[in-house]
């Protein structure tokens, strides 16, 4: 068997293929032609965080039955289609939990104390120099205590979010999920609300959602119109979460206060966007899920979700359950991608 890497293979993964007796190659991709020509006839593929997974590509490799995507996200792979077409879709989930809600609770703080401010200041000399250029900064830093935090989806992520929000003493912390209920905010002491009283009521919002077609533009020109004034966004969930013209235009007209984003609509964002260019807008290149740690366990992870699935074992995240019944039907006639390879269906059933 075969296992195509879209980019290079860590130690660990080699060894775990050799391990294996798999073969692999390796390369990187940046567009769907690149992407066919690296996986060829390989049986699996770990692929990462750009869009090329796409039902051309998974069309043209016809041997392709599993692809491990790199980190808890799948929206760079078309599910839709890798369903249809027998093709086992896994994640890492649970895996970036704590580097994300770091991230997001680092960037909440930056807002909070205007530490980017601060430090461009300095560095420029103005503590010493020019100290009243500081004090329109210094002025507006805020003590989270004693403010209502809003966090928007309230999975994994969302949770460990609340968990570091609430040691800095806020009063209340509201979240809009609308597939989780109270009894699970009670364990966190969170206060599930519609979308609505959270955007109205929060000081401090932060967004933790998958991305759907239910949450694309969930933070659209009408919601942040509900927000107070003084309200901050914090974005390290999806891009499309935010309307980014939108976001450019609240800021613009003080609509909220600041906004702090590591992903954006389209990344990487263009050096032209308008909210490179708004000061109270802070952006970081979509790496709030990134630590050497995570690095070093996604990797094994995602190398045994491929082998788990090529020896008929359950993978650490199946992202397409509805795969199985695709796969059974072709195990009954045809069984096409999946000549050869073990039954693995009753294992990946919950």
């Amino acid at each position: 068997m075969k296992v195509a890497i879209q980019g290079r293979a860590q130690d660990s993964q080699k060894a775990l293929y050799e391990a294996a007796g798999i073969e692999l190659v390796e390369g990187t991709c940046s567009n769907e032609a690149e992407m066919i020509e690296l996986i060829g006839d390989a049986d699996g593929a770990q692929v990462g965080i750009l869009p090329l997974t796409t039902r051309k590509v998974m069309e043209s490799c016809s041997n392709l039955k599993v692809v491990s995507r790199f980190g808890v996200g799948v929206d760079s792979i078309d599910i839709e289609a890798a369903t249809e077409l027998g093709v086992i879709v896994c994640n890492v989930p649970g895996s970036n939990t704590t580097e994300v809600a770091d991230h997001a609770m680092s960037l909440m703080l930056m807002l909070t104390r205007r530490l980017y401010d601060l430090v461009t200041h300095v560095r420029a000399g103005d503590w010493a120099d020019n100290p009243r250029a500081m004090g329109q900064h210094t002025s507006k830093i805020r003590r989270l205590a004693g403010h209502t935090v809003g966090i928007i989806g309230f999975g994994n992520i969302g949770r460990a979010f609340a968990t570091r929000i609430r040691g800095f003493g806020v009063r209340r912390i509201l979240a809009f999920d609308p597939y989780v209920n109270q009894l699970a905010g009670d364990l966190y002491g969170v206060e599930l609300v519609d979308l609505e009283t959270l955007l109205k009521e929060s000081d401090c919002i932060s967004c933790h959602c998958s991305a759907t077609d239910e949450s694309k533009g969930i933070i659209d020109a009408a919601a942040l119109k509900m927000m107070k004034p003084t309200a901050l966004l914090v974005n390290t969930a999806r891009g499309p979460i935010v309307d980014g013209e939108a976001l450019a235009d609240a800021l613009e007209a003080g609509e909220i206060e600041a906004a702090a984003l590591d992903v954006t609509e389209v990344e990487p964002i263009e050096s032209s966007n308008r909210l490179l260019k708004i000061p109270n807008c802070f952006v970081t290149p979509h790496v709030a899920a990134m630590s050497a740690t995570f690095i070093s366990e996604t990797a094994v992870m995602q190398a045994q979700n491929v082998i788990n699935v090529l020896t008929g074992e359950k993978p650490h995240g199946l992202a397409n359950p509805e795969v199985i019944k695709t796969i059974a039907v072709m195990r009954g006639g045809d069984p096409g991608r999946w000549t050869d390879v073990p039954d693995f269906s009753t294992a990946l059933q919950v």
